[in-house]
Formats: structure tokens, sequence, C-alpha cells
């Protein structure tokens, strides 16, 4: 192996243990799957007769493995059998989602007063008919290359009125529709509408849209946390808009900052120190290599096989690593298909379709790692106990079959399925 290939491998989680022996990789190891069973996991009890032949097949996970769905592929612009093909591959891999590019007021509203919601609509149409939460990225975005021209040609009491006019708007049409929503991405980053509007304008953004939707999540959502870079930064920024008197109802952290590599010490620290505020986290726009890849903005580029695997294994490390937080509800790749990924390397299948080793890797950690399938029989006084991960199964006891779902903080639920 050359130094090259070998400093992928180091720097991708496993490698950088390894150097310090074998026990530590098992330790560390150890340590996270064992958080995974306590945070992760409950008990189902299942009552039946004595001697009973019981299944316990699960049907989906409560926790968020999830991915962005391409504006192109419910549109109508892309070819109808590739579309078709996207969204089963999504629906084999995934489930929740997030808008990649359809909410954003510049795609909705790119020409002042001519808003398009059908792209929107149809999303939300096809994740409601699929039972898929759905995250709304985003409302606002206040970076000002991301401000619509024509905004910035207005006054500030015209502004105020217009940024009204879309929280209602993304309120009443959508109500109760989104799982949660972004309210004004990348506000640690740049604000033009604090710039130009004030201090409060967060929190009258967030009245708004919950003036038309009571029960709106809205959550922050920013980039370079993971990394550590700005960690100490958001932490500030979180708690001044709790100060406020924003209803912050998640701490959103983009995961695509790194480059060919992440430090996983760095990772566990950032979530740790975020679940100070007792708000769940969602780890969005996941790639992997990321942003800092020296891939990065390179179309056509094939990773190496060796850079394949370190891609895989670093993949699986750092979902372990999210999952074993209890404070995190999900992850959501940026992409999942080089044809529709803005970092394709980082892609789990190829523009053909063709699964990469990180596809298969991901596959055996989400669905068969932590998958739970059980069979056995009830013992004398007619009771099993099956340890399964959070999320819906369907229970089988003799011919009855029920669908019970096992959800945290309800760590242990009783079944009774008695002839």
């Amino acid at each position: 192996m050359d130094s090259r290939t070998r400093t992928l491998y180091r720097l991708a989680f496993i490698g950088v243990l390894s150097w310090c022996g074998s026990g530590l990789v098992q330790a560390a190891d150890a340590d996270v799957n064992e958080a995974i069973r306590k945070v992760r996991m409950g008990t189902l009890v299942v009552e039946a007769a004595p001697g009973t032949e019981i299944r316990v097949e699960q049907l989906r996970h409560e926790f968020w493995f999830g991915a962005a769905l391409a504006s192109q592929m419910f549109s109508g612009r892309a070819n109808a059998e590739e579309a078709a093909r996207y969204q089963k591959v999504f629906l084999e891999n995934f489930n929740a989602a997030v808008t990649e590019n359809a909410l954003k007021w510049h795609a909705m509203e790119p020409r002042q007063g001519q808003v398009d919601h059908s792209i929107v609509d149809a999303i939300l149409t096809w994740t409601d008919r699929h039972e898929i939460p759905l995250r709304g990225h985003n409302i606002f975005w206040g970076i000002p290359n991301r401000v619509q021209p024509w905004q910035k040609t207005m006054d500030d009491a015209t502004l105020r009125e217009t940024l009204k006019a879309r929280a209602l708007d993304i309120g009443k049409r959508y109500r109760g529709r989104f799982a949660e929503y972004d309210l004004n991405n990348e506000m640690l980053h740049a604000n033009y509408y604090e710039e130009r509007l004030g201090p409060g304008i967060t929190r009258d953004m967030a009245a708004w849209v919950r003036q038309e939707d009571p029960q709106a999540v809205l959550f922050l959502n920013d980039y370079d946390i993971l990394t550590g870079r700005r960690l100490d930064d958001y932490i500030v920024h979180i708690r001044r808009f709790l100060d406020q008197g924003v209803p912050v109802g998640g701490i959103g952290v983009q995961g695509h900052l790194h480059g060919d590599s992440f430090d996983p010490v760095v990772l566990r620290d950032a979530l740790a120190r975020l679940a100070q505020f007792g708000l769940p986290i969602c780890v969005t726009e996941f790639n992997f290599p990321g942003q800092r890849s020296k891939h990065y903005g390179q179309r056509g580029v094939r990773l190496s096989d060796e850079e394949e695997q370190a891609k895989a294994k670093a993949i699986v490390d750092y979902y372990r690593i999210c999952f074993a937080q209890p404070g995190v509800k999900g992850i959501l790749m940026g992409g999942f298909w080089e044809g529709a990924n803005w970092i394709p390397v980082s892609s789990l299948y190829r523009r053909d379709w063709s699964p990469t080793p990180a596809a298969q890797a991901y596959r055996d950690l989400v669905f068969r790692e932590w998958w739970t399938t059980w069979r056995g029989q009830t013992d004398a006084s007619g009771k099993c106990e099956v340890r399964a991960f959070y999320g819906r199964h369907r229970v089988t006891a003799g011919g009855k079959e029920t669908v019970v779902s096992l959800q945290r903080p309800e760590p242990r639920k009783v079944i009774s399925l008695q002839q």
C-alpha cells in the first residue's frame, strides 16, 4: 500500500486509532456499540400461550436515515424512467427526506410575485404517500448572495412586509405537512435580513410562520460545526436566540465541511456539547468525501479502490458516532446518486446506478446490524422479551399478527397476542 492510501485509511477514524494499537480500536468500537444499545434499543415483551413461536420483524427505524430529494426528479424535467428509478432507490435506502432546493425562496420566487409551489407540492404528495417525514430546507436564507436582487432594492418597511408574506404563505399552505423547517439558513455566517431590519427579525420570522402553523418546528442550521471550527460560536449563537425568545425547535449541523477524512474525537465532542440545549440535533447535508476534499467540484472523477474502501469505512464510523449520541434524531445525506448530488464522489450509487462499496456498507449497517429480526418461542409463563431497535415492528405469534411502535422515551412495551 502506498503512503497516500495509507494516509487515507489512517485519517478515516478507524485508521487514526489503529496507529495506537488494535486494542484501542476494539475498545473504541465496544464503547460506541454499547452506547448504541443503550440509547437506540428498547424491549418488546410478547405475551402468548407457552411455547408459541414468535417473530419480530422491523419495518422502519425511529431514527432518521434520510437524504435530500432533488427537484428535477419531481418537476417533470427528468427522464420518467430515471425519476422512477431515483424514487425507488430512495425508498429502498431511506426513511426521511429533505428538500434539496425546492423550498428555497430564490428557487420558488426568482422573480417578484411569480411564486412556483409546484415542485414542493409534488415532493410533499410523494412523501405523504410513502409516510416519509420531510424537512423543509429552507424558509429563509439570509446569506447575501442567496437573497434575490429584487429584495435588495426595497426599503426596510417593504422588505419586512415581504418577509412576513413569505412566512405566512409557507405556514398557511403547508400547515402540519413538513416535519420541521430550517428557519433562516446559515445565520452564523451572514444574515442580510438582520443587518437590514435588526436583531429581532428572527423572532418575528418564527412568529409569522407559527401564526399560520402553530405547531411548526423551526431549526437553526449551519456549517463548520462538526469540524469544531465554529462550534464555540454556534453555541453562543444558539443561546442568543433562545435568550431572545425565538422558539428554536432543533439544531441543524451540516455534515459536509470535512475533506477526505474527519476527526472522530472532534465530531463526538461537538455533538456532546450541542446536546446541552436539550434540543433534537439533526445532521443535515451529509456528504463524504466533503467540501474540503481534493475531489470537490470535479465531475466524472473515479475514486481508486482504496479510496472507495476508505470512504465506506469512514461513512460507517461517522454514522456510528452520530447514532450513539442520544441527542441526534437523524442524518440526512446531501445526495445519494451521482446523477443528482452536488458532491458526486460522495454518492452511494454511481451514474449508472451501480452501488459503490459505501452503499453496501451503509445498507449492512442500517438494515442488518441495526435492524431487528428475531424468532423464538414464549417461555413456560407465556412470555418472551426481545431487545429491539426503536421504530415500527411486525410481531407475529402463531396465527396472530400486529404492528407496534417502540419509541423513546418508552423503553419497554408489552404486546399481548393470546389465542
